[in-house]
C-alpha cells in the first residue's frame, strides 16, 4: 500500500512546482479528513498556498471547483483555486489559514464567530438559485440511505446488534418521520458540512468555508442545525435557542421563510438535527469499523446526546429513545467508542 501511496505524492509534487513557480514542490502535511482526501501546505513567492489531493476514484475534485465558484457568487469567503487538474485530482488553493472554528470557539467570542457564521450561511442560502446551481437534490432515496449508515455500521458492525423485524420496524417508523420532515421544508442550496471544523477563523470576511464539495440543493434548516448542534461542540440549548432566533429574523427578511413555517420550524430543525446526527454516529463508526480511524469514536456520545435529547422531546420518539439508550447506553457499550 505503501509504494502507490508514494508515487501519487511525488507525482503531485512535480505538479506543485510545475504550477507554483518558486515553490520546488515541497509539501507540509496540513490536516487530513473523515474522506481520502489530504492537505499540504506549500509556500512560493508571496502567500502560502494549500494543496489538495483528492484521488479521482473517491473525491470529486470537479464539483469542489464548481461549488466554490456558487459560494464565491454568493458574497462568502472560499479558496481561491490557483490550478487544478481535474483528471489526476490535484488543486492549489489559497490558504485560509490555520485557525478552525473549533480550536477558537469560547464563551468570550462565541457570540461573535456565530454570527458571522449565521449571516454567511442567510446570504449563501439567499444569493444561490437552486433553479441554476446543478446540484443534486437531497431526495427521499438519499436521506434514507445515510440513515442506513447509522443502522448497518453503528448498530450492526460497532456494536453487534441484531436487526430484527422489531429493530427493524422501530428504525422505520423514525425513517418514515424523519424523512417527512425533511422533505416538507423549503428548499435551499446545503452545504452539507456545516460545522466547527470547515469553518476558519478570518480577518475579514469570517468565516472562511471549507469542504463543500457535497452540496445539494435540500432543508432549510440543514445547514443551521449543523452548526448549532456540531458533532464537535456543545452549546446550552438556551444559547443555540438564541442563535436559532437570530437566524430567524433574518431568514424571514430575506424571505427563505413564510410566517407559515415559523410553528412548524423547530420540530423541523429538531428532527434534522436527529437524521444528521444518526447519520454521523453511523459515519464515525464505519470510520473506525472500515477504515481504521478510530479518532471519531470519541464523537459519539456527544452525537448521541442530541438524539436522546429530541427523543425526549417528542413522544413519537420515546420508544427509539429507549432502544438506544439500552444498546447505547450501558457502560460496556460505550466503552467501544469512548
Amino acid at each position: 500500500m505503501a509504494a502507490p501511496t508514494d508515487k501519487r505524492l511525488t507525482e503531485l509534487s512535480d505538479w506543485v512546482a510545475q504550477v507554483l513557480p518558486g515553490s520546488r514542490g515541497t509539501l507540509i502535511p496540513a490536516s487530513g479528513d473523515a474522506s481520502f482526501r489530504r492537505y499540504f501546505r506549500t509556500s512560493a513567492d508571496g502567500p502560502g498556498w494549500i494543496v489538495m489531493d483528492a484521488p479521482p476514484a473517491t473525491e470529486n475534485l470537479s464539483a469542489f471547483v464548481d461549488v466554490a465558484e456558487l459560494l464565491k457568487g454568493a458574497a462568502v469567503t472560499v479558496p481561491d483555486v490557483r490550478a487544478a487538474d481535474l483528471e489526476r485530482g490535484f488543486a492549489v488553493l489559497s490558504d485560509l489559514g490555520q485557525h478552525p472554528y473549533q480550536d477558537v470557539l469560547a464563551n468570550d467570542n462565541a457570540d461573535r464567530l456565530y454570527r458571522d457564521a449565521l449571516a454567511a450561511l442567510t446570504r449563501i442560502q439567499d444569493g444561490i438559485d437552486i433553479t441554476d446551481c446543478r446540484r443534486p437534490e437531497y431526495d427521499e432515496a438519499l436521506l434514507r440511505r445515510e440513515l442506513l449508515i447509522f443502522s448497518d455500521w453503528f448498530l450492526g458492525r460497532l456494536l453487534g446488534i441484531e436487526l430484527d423485524a422489531g429493530v427493524t420496524a422501530l428504525l422505520e417508523n423514525v425513517t418514515v418521520a424523519l424523512v417527512a420532515s425533511a422533505l416538507e421544508q423549503p428548499r435551499v442550496f446545503v452545504h452539507r458540512d456545516y460545522h466547527s471544523r470547515n469553518l476558519m477563523v478570518c480577518p475579514s470576511g469570517n468565516p472562511g468555508i471549507l469542504d463543500f464539495q457535497d452540496a445539494v440543493i435540500g432543508p432549510v434548516t440543514y445547514d443551521l442545525v449543523s452548526l448549532l448542534r456540531d458533532c464537535y461542540v456543545a452549546w446550552p440549548e438556551s444559547r443555540v435557542a438564541r442563535w436559532r432566533h437570530d437566524y430567524l429574523v433574518e431568514a424571514r427578511r430575506r424571505a427563505l421563510l413564510s410566517g407559515s413555517d415559523l410553528p412548524r420550524f423547530e420540530r423541523w430543525f429538531d428532527l434534522m438535527g436527529m437524521q444528521r446526527h444518526l447519520k454521523a454516529v453511523g459515519i464515525f463508526a464505519r470510520l473506525k469499523v472500515r477504515d481504521g480511524k478510530g479518532g471519531y469514536l470519541a464523537d459519539i456520545p456527544r452525537t448521541l446526546d442530541y438524539v436522546y435529547a429530541v427523543c425526549g422531546k417528542y413522544p413519537e420518539f420515546a420508544d427509539f429513545g429507549a432502544f438506544l439508550r439500552d444498546t447505547a447506553g450501558p457502560a460496556e457499550r460505550r466503552s467501544v467508542f469512548a
